[in-house]
């Protein structure tokens, strides 16, 4: 790969730098300063700009850049600290940051990210935000618990005006994927599977777009349900996972969870995995990977669970 131009994002500015050697130059953090960031870039020669994911600062960037088809990686940040550690470079500073990316964009070759429509960036944040509140009604619960009587009323209440709340972005998140007609499609091939429900498949359709694009190999991986190995010399580790997307993630384990009591083909491994004296834990993340696996080569060749290789 050719020189990269990294990007180190932070709530106020933007430092970007071309190649390890460029100098570093600074930008608001704005609509107006991803605009000032992409004007300079249009100058430059280079094969791909690096950017780290920082929650959702990087997002006024990242729109910009796609606006005028310029090419990004998207990287995690704990990779690249670690190859920075690697070089040696143990300082932590804006503009030491961008010169990393750029170095890490050079060496690692990270895969060019696949510019998101209005539609899945739109259904992204419906979800984040359902996220977000059940995890609110998941902790106003527990306190139910050991409120007073006075206290629990409003807590009560809370989680009323909460769940009304969850069942408009529901209803939200349902009309946008009716609306586009590939993801409607694709829904109703998962809700097709015995342990997929309507909240597993539409977590999937949003926060796992490459589903059936990719190998059974690569979709694991991008899921974090991909074991590594640990061995060293003579002594031969545990296989963990590790990393990964951990929304699609969470929605396979529970679909798992579901299919090991009333799902047939991932029952009988289970029930396999269990007389084998594998730890549930195992064997529910084993059951995930299979059913994330199915799930693919189903979305792949459009095929509904009774036509998908078990």
């Amino acid at each position: 790969m050719g020189v990269c131009v990294g990007v180190d994002v932070s709530k106020d500015h933007l430092d970007w730098t071309l190649g390890a050697d460029g100098e570093t130059c600074r930008v608001p953090n704005s609509v107006r300063g991803a605009a000032r960031l992409v004007a300079s870039l249009k100058k430059l020669s280079f094969s791909l700009v690096v950017v780290e994911s920082t929650g959702g600062y990087e997002r006024r960037l990242i729109e910009a850049l796609d606006r005028h088809s310029i090419p990004v990686a998207l990287v995690n940040p704990w990779r690249v600290r670690r190859f920075g550690e690697g070089l040696g470079v143990l300082a932590k500073t804006d503009p030491l940051d961008a010169r990393v990316l750029a170095i890490f964009g050079e060496r690692a070759t990270p895969p060019q990210r696949v510019p998101v429509s209005a539609t899945q960036r739109l259904l992204a944040d419906l979800v984040r935000r359902r996220r977000q509140l059940i995890g609110i009604v998941v902790g106003e619960k527990s306190r139910l618990e050991n409120a007073c009587r006075e206290v629990r009323r409003d807590i009560q209440s809370l989680i009323q005006v909460l769940e009304r709340r969850v069942a408009k972005l529901d209803e939200r998140i349902d009309a946008a994927i009716v609306d586009d007609p590939d993801k409607s499609e694709v829904r109703e091939i998962l809700e097709s599977a015995p342990c997929v429900g309507p909240g597993i498949a539409r977590a999937l359709v949003v926060d796992l777009p490459e589903l059936g694009a990719l190998n059974r190999r690569e979709i694991s991986s991008l899921c974090g349900l991909a074991p590594f190995a640990r061995d060293s010399g003579r002594k031969s580790g545990y296989r963990r996972i590790r990393a990964g997307r951990a929304a699609p993630r969470t929605a396979l384990y529970m679909a798992a969870l579901n299919g090991s009591r009333f799902n047939p083909v991932l029952k009988r491994m289970y029930d396999r995995m269990i007389e084998a004296e594998k730890p549930p834990k195992v064997a529910l993340i084993a059951l995930a990977r299979k059913l994330l696996t199915i799930l693919n080569a189903m979305v792949r060749d459009r095929a509904r669970w009774t036509e998908a290789p078990s």
